[in-house]
């Protein structure tokens, strides 16, 4: 009568799977290491949302493209030096 180690046939699975070694430590560490990158990839999302909603306090690039287009109409003579002074003055406020 033949016995085979486990019941299934010599194949090591159920208990004492990978040859009753396991993972162990290297599978801790790159559990630690996937979840860590996987939080810091989630702040930088949320920080990266944030940024492009406009909620954050940096709103300077629309103010600066406004006034850029304001520089523009007035150098084509589409608008009045006074014009552009008044709506120049608006766009700082």
């Amino acid at each position: 009568m033949i016995v085979q180690w486990g019941g299934y046939c010599g194949w090591n699975m159920g208990p004492g799977m990978m040859g009753s070694w396991g993972i162990g430590w290297l599978g801790m560490i790159f559990m630690l290491v996937f979840w860590s990158l996987v939080i810091i990839g989630l702040i930088f999302l949320i920080k990266w949302l944030i940024q492009t909603t406009g909620s954050g306090k940096d709103l300077a690039p629309y103010g600066s493209r406004a006034l850029d287009v304001l520089k523009e109409r007035y150098a084509r003579g589409e608008i009045s030096k006074e014009e552009f002074e008044e709506k120049k003055n608006d766009l700082i406020k």
